[in-house]
């Protein structure tokens, strides 16, 4: 992490803390006014939407000033700290705070002083944000969590110390500390894909593919804040209440799904395929191979031979334009490399890593690439290259429950494929009837870029292959 510099030696401003990012809360300081720090110690923690990053101090000396309050949101470049200049002391005026683009509220909030060195684990930094990050260690006795855990434990009046964590080597999850207020034990991560084809009603939201930061998916919006805040019987009474404010990667999905809201024309077609065949063929193929096998890699594999398809090209696109400038000359991007986003449910929101050349893949190869990639976005260990450049996005929707979807295209993409939960039904064919294995399927698809026709017959490509799964089992190309 590169310390950006300031024309007063004494003024230490916030840095770049990771390639695209402009803006990070302020969660917490570590330090105080007047207090003496060493070179490199920590002096705020910082949340972006890629990531829980520590700030170190570039120098050793006495802090005069601390710009900013604990749930700012502050803009890289201006001022974060203020030493005392050589032979000054602490006690001056205090200057006036940087100017921050806004203030969350947060009176319902307990504010409780966390111990002065309390560290968290390096699981809540997405990659390597660079050499200048202090080392993130586990003080004997404390619990390993992220900031936000921490905030919501307090907020619950649960002793986060006390708590078992199931996050790897021990990290302390949101649900643990929920499940801590319920007395009853936590409940089993949430999988990013499912043996039945399906996820939670809910659709990523993106940057656009020729420059992309990671990725951060936003919810449909029929789903629940990924803090929502406990029942009021958590609080001491019926009638309290505690407001939530966007943060972090909750205000990333918020304006990504704003964005895709305002720019995108939606639309839907919905189907069903008949899954008996690739059910059976699955099942095959998970005894042969000592793999699970879920129904997601054959339905990416069909999509991938579609999008292949000259007539479809127009659904592996991304729209290339400057919301509220008139001037710029928009155009449509048409894909010839297929790049599929996978919409992945993590402790920490939705969020969408990538499968590059997918069409290059055969069935067997797409499921370990997912649950790779989905490994990766839930222990926030993925890559830049992992979270950037999809040109069409796959979304479960049922494996919590749910059929059919309205899902938000992941922007600037112009088309997302939601496919939901398989279930018993009566297929007729050639007059006669049987039961069969139902999968919903559910195309959105940007209408400015997309015709309805299309759409409509590019998913009963998709259907056809699905029902004749043994020609997926190879590469699309």
């Amino acid at each position: 992490m590169g310390h950006a510099k300031s024309s007063d030696p004494n003024v230490f401003i916030l840095p770049d803390l990771g390639e695209g990012v402009h803006e990070a809360e302020l969660l917490k300081w570590r330090v105080k006014e007047g207090q003496t720090v060493a070179e490199h110690e920590v002096l705020a923690d910082m949340e972006t939407d890629k990531a829980v990053v520590e700030v170190p101090s570039p120098r050793a000396g006495t802090i005069a000033t601390l710009h900013g309050s604990e749930g700012e949101i502050l803009k890289v470049g201006n001022a974060l700290v203020t030493y005392v200049a050589s032979g000054g002391a602490a006690k001056g005026a205090k200057s006036e705070p940087v100017k921050v683009e806004s203030k969350v509220e947060a009176k319902a909030e307990a504010k409780v002083d966390a111990p002065k060195a309390e560290r968290e684990d390096a699981g809540t930094v997405v990659g390597s944000v660079g050499g200048g990050l202090a080392g993130m260690d586990r003080e004997a006795g404390k619990a390993l969590a992220t900031p936000v855990v921490r905030r919501l434990a307090r907020d619950l009046g649960v002793d986060i110390d006390a708590i078992a964590g199931s996050g790897i080597g021990g990290r302390v999850l949101e649900k643990d500390v929920r499940a801590a207020v319920g007395g009853g034990k936590p409940a089993p991560s949430r999988a990013a894909v499912s043996a039945s084809a399906s996820a939670p009603v809910s659709a990523p939201v993106s940057v656009p593919a020729k420059e992309r930061v990671p990725v951060v998916a936003a919810a449909a919006p029929v789903a629940a804040p990924a803090a929502a805040p406990a029942r009021a019987a958590s609080f001491g009474g019926s009638d309290e209440t505690l407001r939530v404010p966007f943060r972090g990667v909750r205000r990333t999905i918020a304006n990504r799904l704003r964005e895709s809201v305002n720019q995108a024309v939606h639309f839907t077609v919905m189907d069903e395929a008949d899954a008996s065949a690739c059910d059976a063929l699955r099942r095959k193929l998970g005894a042969a191979s000592g793999e699970k096998v879920s129904f997601l890699p054959f339905v990416c594999a069909a999509l991938c031979r579609v999008l292949g398809q000259s007539q479809y090209r127009s659904l592996n696109a991304t729209v290339d334009e400057k919301p509220g400038d008139a001037s710029y000359d928009a155009s449509i991007v048409q894909h010839r490399a297929i790049h599929l986003g996978i919409a992945t449910d993590t402790d920490n929101g939705l969020m969408v890593p990538v499968i590059r050349d997918c069409d290059r893949l055969g069935v067997l190869e797409i499921g370990r690439h997912i649950e790779g990639v989905a490994n990766a976005a839930r222990n926030r260990t993925a890559s830049r290259e992992q979270l950037m450049g999809s040109t069409f996005t796959v979304s479960n929707v049922g494996s919590y429950a749910g059929r059919f979807a309205t899902p938000i295209i992941n922007y600037p993409e112009v088309g997302i494929l939601a496919v939901g939960r398989a279930r018993e039904g009566v297929v007729v064919s050639k007059g006669a009837m049987r039961v069969g294995l139902l999968m919903p399927l559910s195309l959105a698809c940007d209408h400015r870029v997309v015709d309805g026709a299309t759409a409509a017959m590019a998913l009963a490509e998709v259907v056809k292959l699905i029902q004749e799964p043994e020609q997926l089992m190879g590469p699309a190309r």
